[in-house]
């Protein structure tokens, strides 16, 4: 989980740079970033709508019991790093937030940090309730609702991102 994180700071930091460079260059831009913000916001609500709710076996036999610290950061920054979601994700949610009219890199900072922490925040979730989660989620039903609430949050989101005007 440290390693997905490291990666998730590095490609929203990275995208924060870049991002604040096309606001200034490019105004028309950040209209653009909105919509594809929304429409992504959008997609994802209905995959999750739509995901399948079959059992996942994640037993023991599946777990590597011997790994090293590094080896473990080393592979969830690779998972992450390589994410091309996270690339699009962080391209299309930090401009949402973000006004073309004040200093952009205090905002893409307070972004980046305040996302960091909720990560943070959902990684020791996952990590001391996540056997337990993990057990509820085999059932299919439990599975579904959470799905569907996921699903209704991000087309949610996706749709206030299209009513949204920047100030």
């Amino acid at each position: 989980m440290a390693g997905c994180l490291a990666a998730v700071i590095s490609i929203l930091t990275a995208s924060a740079g870049g991002l604040a460079a096309l606001l200034m260059a490019l105004p028309g831009a950040f209209e653009l970033l909105r919509y594809v913000g929304a429409a992504y916001l959008l997609y994802l609500g209905i995959q999750a709508w739509r995901s399948n709710v079959a059992p996942v076996d994640v037993s023991e036999d599946t777990l590597r019991a011997n790994e090293s610290a590094g080896r473990l950061f080393r592979g969830g920054f690779i998972i992450g790093i390589s994410n091309p979601k996270l690339l699009l994700f962080a391209a299309a949610f930090l401009p949402q937030f973000v006004s073309p009219y004040a200093p952009q890199a205090p905002q893409f900072a307070t972004l980046v940090t305040t996302f960091a922490a909720i990560e943070l925040f959902w990684y020791l979730i996952y990590g001391t309730a996540g056997g337990s989660l993990s057990r509820q989620l085999q059932k299919p039903s439990l599975k579904r609702v959470f799905n569907r609430v996921t699903g209704a949050i991000f087309v949610g989101f996706g749709l206030m991102l299209l009513q949204a005007r920047p100030a």
